[in-house]
Order: structure tokens, then C-alpha cells, then sequence
């Protein structure tokens, strides 16, 4: 069994975990972090020991763990979706690089409505979150839907209850479009909730909203996929109807200014643009610059290195966007940053 299919039949599990060494080694790469990429890193990691012999454990805690750990200093890596800002990757000593990026969606459990089926837009989405918008049904949702026979079912809003960068890119983007979400609840990794369940992890968020009638909830797409959950459509900042792909993905990310913030911790949400997927966002990698462990953050880029160069089509295939070759070069460059105790960059770009 792949680690992508079995990631989606352990969706209850609130922290997933792969493990694909079968000797710890010194030098094995140990990270911990986002869920948001999980598939992902699951899918390169399959096949980087599959290719290589080396393996790589990774634990699925979200963002917010994956900042407590790697400044902690108990893994190789720590993976977040929101991008830490340059004053505090200063202070702990910290190189910060995006990896990959991908779509947030709405998804909802209601019976007869497919996949594609409901459109909504942030205000909506905001309401909703709110508290606002009660039932399927409401007014404002049918203005959205005027084809779609909507239930008078009440909504049943999850959202993530650990520490989680998926919750900031959601949170940051209902802030962007509504004034109210931005002065009563604000972005960030935790945020407290007005209304609805809590739930662990990308795939906690998926499992609840699959369990429960009349659910809505966000997560990234790939999730929503691979466990075959109906997603909503979005009216984006140009007022167009997009769906979640890779080529919507793609026009959020066309005119990002990746060097316009320390540690390329640009952030993608309601970009501009008549095909722009209007919940986009990068997902990153942090690592001490001075290493704890020379021979394992060596490993580490040496794994990031290979999931640049031949990792973009199994990123593409689960609807992940691979960066733009340029950025790659810029990132690879900032590697030399890291130093082991020699002061001699732990890992060079052969």
C-alpha cells in the first residue's frame, strides 16, 4: 500500500506519522510539522528510500508543533504554513524556505449535492465561520446557488483545534475579505473559534466533516480528494467562479514577489486574477543555521534537493504546485547558511 492511501484510511488519527527507515541512524532525517503537505512528503519519502535507502520520519502535527520542535531542537526539520517573519527566524537562528504550495478548499457533507456543486465566497465563508449563517438554506447561500437544491439543515462548522498553519492561511484569507472575521477573530496559527467543533490535524478536519451531516470545514485539496469529500467552488477576487486545480494554484503564484519577504515568506491569498484559486498558499521548511546534527540536516537537504529535481510531477499529481525554477535556485543558494561546527556549510549542491 502507498503511504498516500494509507494516510487516507488513518483520517482519524489527529497526528500521522511516517516512518521509512529501518534503522535509526544518526544521520536519518527526522521533521515534524504541517499536515497540509503530509501526502505530499508521504509520496517523495515512498519513493526517496525506494531510489536512495535513506529514509526519512515525519510527524503530521501541525504547524504549530513543528515550530515547538525545531526550536526545541528535536528534529532535523520543522514544516509550517505560515511563514515565520524575519525577526523571529533571527532571534532562534532559524533558515526558513518554502517547499511546495497548494489550495485550501471548503468542503461539506449534504446529502444529493456533489462535489463542485456549491459556490461560495469569502463574505459567505466568513459569515458562516461567524456564526452568522445558521443553516443551508440561509439567504445568503441561495444568492450563491440559485440551481442548487439547498436543505434547511443546521451547518455544523469545524475547523482545526491544534496549533495550525492551515488555520492561518483560512483565517488570513477571512480576513482579508471581511472586516468583521479581521476585528473579532484575526489570523493566526490558533484563533478563538465563535462557533462550531475542534478537530486534529488536516485529516481530523476531513474526518469530522465526513462523519457528520451538514458539516463544513477547510482543508487542503489533496485531502479532500483522497478522501473523496465534496469541495466547494469560489468566486474569486475578480469575481470569477474557479475550482480547485493545479493550474488555478499556478495563477495565484504567476506575479509573486518571492524575494519581497525574509526567509521567502510571502503569503498568496485573494491574489488578483480572473483564474486565481483565491486560498493559495506556500508551505515551509525551518532548520537551525547552525546544525545540531551536521550528517542529518546534510541529509535533509539532500533529500529537499532531490524532491526539486524530480519531485514536481508526483507534487502536480496530488495537486501540489512545484516552485518555479528560479526560487529553487534562490533557496539552494541560501543552503550555505547552514554550517555544521567547523563552520563549513553542511551540504553543497553537487
Amino acid at each position: 500500500m502507498s503511504m498516500m492511501l494509507h494516510a487516507a484510511k488513518i483520517v482519524a488519527v489527529a497526528g500521522l506519522a511516517f516512518t521509512l527507515s529501518s534503522n535509526a541512524r544518526a544521520a536519518d532525517i527526522t521533521g515534524a510539522g504541517a499536515t497540509f503537505p503530509f501526502p505530499v512528503y508521504s509520496k517523495w519519502a515512498d519513493v526517496y528510500k525506494k531510489e536512495t535507502g535513506n529514509g526519512l520520519n515525519y510527524q503530521s502535527i501541525g504547524s504549530g508543533g513543528g515550530i515547538k520542535q525545531i526550536m526545541a531542537k528535536t528534529v532535523t526539520f520543522g514544516a509550517s504554513d505560515m511563514p515565520l517573519k524575519g525577526e523571529d527566524l533571527d532571534k532562534a537562528g532559524l533558515l526558513q524556505f518554502p517547499m511546495v504550495m497548494g489550495g485550501l478548499v471548503a468542503v461539506y457533507n449534504l446529502d444529493g449535492i456533489k462535489p463542485g456543486e456549491l459556490v461560495f465566497d469569502g463574505p459567505t465563508l466568513a459569515k458562516i465561520y461567524l456564526g452568522e449563517i445558521k443553516t443551508w438554506d440561509d439567504a445568503t447561500i441561495k444568492k450563491l446557488n440559485p440551481d442548487v437544491k439547498l436543505p434547511a439543515q443546521a451547518i455544523a462548522v469545524v475547523s482545526r483545534s491544534d496549533g495550525s498553519g492551515t488555520t492561518f492561511v483560512w483565517t488570513d484569507y477571512l480576513s482579508k475579505v471581511s472586516a468583521d472575521w479581521k476585528s473579532k477573530v484575526g489570523a493566526n496559527t490558533a484563533v478563538q473559534w465563535p462557533i462550531g467543533i475542534g478537530a486534529k490535524g488536516n485529516e481530523g478536519v476531513a474526518n469530522n466533516v465526513q462523519q457528520t451531516k451538514g458539516a463544513i470545514g477547510y482543508v487542503e485539496y489533496a485531502y479532500a480528494k483522497q478522501n473523496k469529500l465534496s469541495f466547494a467552488r469560489m468566486l474569486n477576487k475578480d469575481g470569477k467562479t474557479v475550482s480547485p486545480n493545479l493550474e488555478n494554484f499556478q495563477a495565484a503564484a504567476a506575479s509573486a514577489d518571492w524575494l519581497s519577504a525574509p526567509g521567502f515568506g510571502i503569503i498568496l491569498t485573494d491574489q488578483a486574477g480572473s483564474a486565481t484559486w483565491p486560498i493559495t498558499n506556500p508551505t515551509f521548511i525551518l532548520m537551525h543555521k547552525k546544525a545540531v546534527d551536521a550528517a542529518a540536516s546534510a541529509e535533509a537537504l539532500k533529500f529537499f534537493e532531490w524532491a526539486y529535481s524530480k519531485g514536481d510531477k508526483m507534487a502536480a499529481d496530488l495537486d501540489y504546485v512545484p516552485l518555479p525554477p528560479a526560487v529553487v535556485g534562490q533557496i539552494q543558494k541560501s543552503w550555505s547558511l547552514i554550517v555544521g561546527a567547523d563552520a563549513k556549510p553542511v551540504y553543497e549542491k553537487k
